[in-house]
Parts: C-alpha cells; structure tokens; sequence
C-alpha cells in the first residue's frame, strides 16, 4: 500500500493523506464490510436467498447443465446479484447459477450482496 501526504503552502495549515492499495480496496477495509456502504462478496446458504420471481420464467436446462459442469471443474466464477433488506437476502439474477448450485447439491453460493430500502425491493418487484 503506498501512502501520500500532500502539503499546501504554509499559509494554507491544511495536509491530506491519501491512501491506495494495489488492489483497489479501501485500506483497512473488513471481510464482508464494505467501508462505502457498496456490494459485499459473501458465500450466503441457498436456502436463505428468497427469490421472488421464481415463476416469472424458466431457466434454460442446457445452460443450467452447462454451468454445473463448469462449476464442478473450475467452481463459480461469478457471483451472483443479492439485495439485502431488513436482513433478508433476495436474488433477482443469477438464476440459472443458482439452479446449477441446488442441483449440484451445493449448500452456499458466492453472493455480491448490496443492501437496500423497502423502496428498493418494491422497485424490483414491479
């Protein structure tokens, strides 16, 4: 991590420290905290993801069969999308990954994880 310290003219009496880590994550920054109040990675239990538009369409059953074989050999690559409100989880994509990992038999899947309003999820809702 490198850090800088800029100097204004004397008259000035002000100084910042500007910190940046190779990574692009905030310094100091928890695991599963997200200092911006932005998405989280979180490995969350299948079971505790409600998914309020689970009958709006069905999934492609060879993309989900291609995906399972893909995740057996080189795991998920891509988290899926969760909304967090009130301490619920709901997911509104990532569905044929989430298909992938029931039918694998699968406990968790790797969740991005952004918290939301009631507001919010009415949004998604509609």
């Amino acid at each position: 991590m490198a850090n800088f310290v800029l100097r204004l003219p004397a008259t000035s009496c002000r100084s910042f420290s500007i910190s940046a880590s190779s990574n692009g994550a905030a310094p100091g920054n928890d695991i599963g905290k997200s200092q911006n109040g932005g998405p989280v990675i979180l490995e969350l239990p299948l079971n505790k993801i409600r998914r309020p538009l689970l009958r709006t369409r069905a999934n492609d059953p060879n993309k989900v069969q291609e995906l399972m074989d893909s995740i057996k050999q080189i795991g998920l690559q891509v988290p899926i999308d969760v909304l967090e409100v009130d301490g619920v989880y709901y997911g509104f994509s990532g569905c044929h990954r989430y298909e992938a990992h029931q039918r694998l038999g699968l406990p968790t899947i790797r969740c991005k994880v952004r918290r939301g309003t009631k507001e919010t999820l009415r949004h998604h809702l509609r």
